[in-house]
């Protein structure tokens, strides 16, 4: 609050308030002064004993604070220094003395605060003193290790301070704490609770610069990793370009390819399978057997992972007109088929749905393949089993093979282009 009337009590000093910054005892820094009361108190201050109190405003973003916006703790500061800049601001000097407190300010041209000292409320033994010493040092040692940004000589200084209070002090103008936090040990009175507030605050500091120290270790590895393949892939290029390749338009086939495996909508395994199949292949000679069959294998997994699916016709009055108009006779089958389908109808879903047609060559067992997959507007594909020896042209060869190619089934899966699509296997007993 404000009041006109001084006690006697109290020691009055101009005040200067402070934007984003806490002076703590014994601190020495710069500071810039530009606002018109701010000047008029620091000429006080300079013509009387050059002592002036410097206190935090609460509220941030407050450019022109009132007398309720200022805190009630502050710090009694010697000016060392004063230099007036061409633009009219004042650069000072100062150097903290001690903790005040501020019982009510009178707004004349310039803030005048009234102000009694604050002492430690706690009174501590040698061995408490030496014990808090030691306990502050090795928290700060494991601080400087993590904190590359402050110099270690800065321990020098510290270990010959014998004063925990004053210890506590310097050491908390070197920690990233917010203006809170620092205006709260300030205000604390007892050494022994600012003591416990500096090892908290150390102790957290500590986590976040392992988490931080961590972080920055994944990226570099990321980072190296990343570097190393684009290294690696360029050199693959400029041995390409030596050898007469056509490095540049092997390149976009090659970004042709991994968007194709980006936008296919796979499963997270078959995902993670072609992004590592794509990986070697950018690392291998275009024209070698093996980038080959890689390339094979990526297409394969891209066109059997497609999205777009027949849209199937469940009418059964159109599959019998169907039926009816490509055979004649047959009216067994016939009846099966749309008993089938009907069925199919019903229950939306059949497991393993495979209907095997028997009977000797030329009676329309492929006729009427064909005839379901136009009832049911289906893709109808046709693979003969007819003199087939090697069962590797169905399943597909090993990939260590050279030439290594997917079976028949999935080569026509691929080539179909769409899901949910009429197999039709011939000569099975061939």
């Amino acid at each position: 609050m404000t009041n006109s009337e001084s006690s006697n009590e109290y020691l009055q000093l101009p005040l200067l308030v402070l934007h984003d910054i806490v002076i703590f005892p014994y601190m020495v820094m710069s500071l810039f002064v530009n606002r018109l009361n701010s000047k008029k108190a620091l000429e006080a201050a300079i013509k009387s004993n050059e002592t002036i109190i410097l206190s935090t405003r609460k509220n941030f973003f407050t450019n022109d604070p009132s007398v309720n916006d200022i805190y009630k703790v502050g710090c009694v500061v010697n000016i060392l220094q004063v230099i007036k800049l061409p633009d009219g601001n004042i650069k000072i000097l100062i150097e903290g003395v001690q903790r005040v407190k501020i019982h009510f300010i009178d707004e004349l041209n310039y803030y005048i605060a009234n102000i009694t000292p604050m002492t430690d409320s706690n009174t501590i033994s040698t061995s408490e003193n030496e014990a808090m010493r030691r306990t502050i040092i090795q928290e700060f040692d494991k601080y400087l290790k993590l904190n590359k940004k402050l110099s270690p000589e800065i321990l020098k200084i510290l270990i010959n301070i014998s004063d925990p209070s004053l210890l506590i002090d310097t050491i908390i103008a070197h920690l990233p704490l917010r203006v809170e936090q620092k205006q709260f040990i300030l205000e604390t009175p007892g050494v022994f609770q600012r003591h416990e507030h500096l090892i908290s605050q150390l102790e957290h500091e500590l986590d976040v610069l392992q988490i931080e120290k961590r972080i920055r270790s994944r990226i570099k590895r990321q980072l190296e990793k990343s570097n190393r393949e684009s290294y690696l892939n360029e050199q693959v290029k400029a041995i390409q370009k030596e050898l007469g390749g056509e490095e540049e338009e092997e390149g976009v086939d090659l970004e042709e390819l991994e968007r194709k495996i980006i936008s296919a909508r796979m499963s997270k395994e078959a995902f993670e399978k072609a992004h590592n199949e794509f990986r070697k292949l950018r690392l291998m000679p275009t024209m070698s057997a093996e980038a080959t069959v890689v390339r094979n294998y990526i297409d394969t997994i891209n066109y059997i992972t497609m999205e777009k699916k027949s849209k199937i016709n469940t009418s059964l009055s159109y599959a019998e007109t169907i039926l009816e108009g490509d055979h004649y006779g047959l009216n067994k089958i016939k009846e099966r088929i749309l008993e089938y389908l009907a069925v199919q109808k019903r229950v939306n879903k059949l497991k393993a749905p495979i209907l095997c047609f028997v009977g000797p060559p030329g009676v329309g067992k492929t006729s009427l393949g064909k005839s379901i997959a136009q009832a049911t507007n289906r893709k109808f594909v046709r693979m003969a089993l007819g003199g087939i020896k090697d069962e590797a042209e169905i399943r597909g060869h090993r990939r260590t093979y050279i030439g290594s190619m997917p079976g028949k089934i999935i080569q026509n899966i691929s080539k179909v282009g769409v899901k949910k699509s009429y197999f039709f296997l011939m000569k099975l007993i061939k």
